[in-house]
């Protein structure tokens, strides 16, 4: 084994013909991806994504959750692994970058160390966590939340999707409820890379996005009750509508998201009317709503706001009952001064432009970040689209991602000294 030379660099082709290649499960006409978590499209890109990092010469394990890691040994056993990946399930009408970047730029760094015969001091590990996207099974990254333990695996197993399928018995189908604990493979720190699924990078002209904090979220299950009757015959002071209710939920929402922005997003990405007809006045509505903010106090700002809201509406309808669950809450993330350190050291050794960014979005390496050092790195995505089939990202960006990763990953490893 020998030093790692500081132009070294990921084999670009075999990295984009990877993409390429786990595009294919479950391809879409429009050339996305729709491989929701725990699906058969998901097994099979997970059945080659553990043929792959076996072949790179990695022991494979995979947690009760499914949960996936490919360990490299490293010269020194007594470290902490140096852990870097994302997620490989999609959207329903997803992209072939989202997560599946990440993950297959860590396995292609794995077989450029390889290739040059670079052993590192720390041992290496790379992840494939389960539900990222959360648009089967909620709350979303769901793998690594219970991993740093805010779910317990109990919980996260008994969690159902639209069909009643629990997440344990989507595990069980395809063959990955694995036989380890939840949180058994340790890391030292970790890196993930992902596009941006912005336009701040594409529109200043950025190759890296070196991601310093990340916004909090929270999530919220909602369901108004009031009572169907016949559109044409019920006076109007005697209805009990609930999509007129919800329709003042939805305006809340964006209200409150304008008035204490800019630092503030609020969305309601979910509605369904119950045994909906034109002639029915609605007398059941279910809906999703969030709210996102990298400020504490603004979230807590639009949650409180949003509880008045409520109150509000309720008083003035007391003809209908609402009811609104916080089913996920996550405060904003602070990323790592070292790891945060070695990305930026790493893009500017490489000679690639960059800029600090905040992530709109949610990612694994949130969570991770409650327990360990983490980071993370940006690259620009065609016009900020993601979560659409028609996203989509340079093959020059992606292997800029992949270099500053792999430099990233060794300086925070270390690289063995050749005997």
């Amino acid at each position: 084994m020998r030093d790692a030379p500081s132009n070294l660099q990921i084999h670009a082709d075999r990295l984009w013909g990877t993409i390429l290649e786990t595009a294919q499960f479950g391809g879409t006409p429009k050339g996305g991806v729709r491989r929701l978590t725990l699906s058969p499209e998901d097994k099979t890109v997970r059945d080659w994504f553990r043929a792959a990092c076996e072949a790179a010469g990695c022991t494979v394990t995979v947690d009760a959750l499914g949960n996936m890691f490919a360990l490299r040994p490293g010269r020194d056993g007594s470290k902490l692994p140096v852990g870097f990946g994302s997620h490989l399930d999609t959207q329903p009408t997803g992209g072939k970058f989202d997560g599946v970047l990440g993950t297959l730029a860590a396995l292609e760094v794995l077989r450029t160390l390889n290739d040059a015969g670079i052993e590192t001091d720390a041992p290496l590990c790379v992840a494939n966590w389960t539900n990222e996207e959360g648009s089967r099974f909620a709350p979303a990254m769901m793998g690594s939340a219970a991993y740093v333990g805010d779910f317990t695996v109990e919980n996260i197993l008994a969690r159902t999707d639209a069909e009643g399928v629990t997440v344990a018995q989507a595990l069980n189908s395809i063959g990955y409820a694995g036989a380890e604990a939840v949180g058994a493979q340790p890391f030292g720190a970790f890196v993930e890379l992902h596009i941006e699924q912005g336009p701040i990078l594409e529109a200043e002209g950025k190759t890296i996005g070196v991601v310093e904090h990340g916004q909090g979220i929270v999530w919220y299950d909602g369901r108004i009750t009031g009572f169907e009757s016949h559109a044409g015959s019920t006076p109007m002071p005697l209805r009990r509508d609930a999509l007129a209710a919800f329709a003042e939920i939805v305006l809340a929402v964006e209200r409150l998201a304008r008035d204490l922005g800019p630092n503030a997003v609020g969305t309601v990405g979910e509605v369904t009317i119950v045994n909906a007809s034109r002639n029915v006045i609605p007398g059941d509505v279910i809906f999703s709503a969030e709210f996102r903010s990298p400020e504490a106090e603004t979230l807590k700002a639009l949650e409180t706001g949003l509880a008045a809201v409520l109150a509000d509406i309720a008083s003035r309808r007391p003809k209908v009952d609402i009811q609104l669950e916080t089913i996920w809450r996550k405060e904003p993330t602070h990323f790592d001064a070292k790891v945060i350190g070695a990305v930026r050291e790493a893009a500017n050794a490489l000679g690639y432009s960059n800029r600090p960014m905040v992530s709109g979005a949610g990612h694994d390496a949130f969570n991770l970040a409650t327990k360990m050092p983490a980071a993370m790195i940006f690259v620009p995505c065609k016009d900020g689209l993601s979560h659409n089939e028609l996203e989509d990202a340079t093959k020059d960006d992606c292997v800029a991602g992949a270099n500053v990763l792999l430099h990233a990953v060794l300086a925070l490893a270390g690289v063995a000294k050749a005997a």
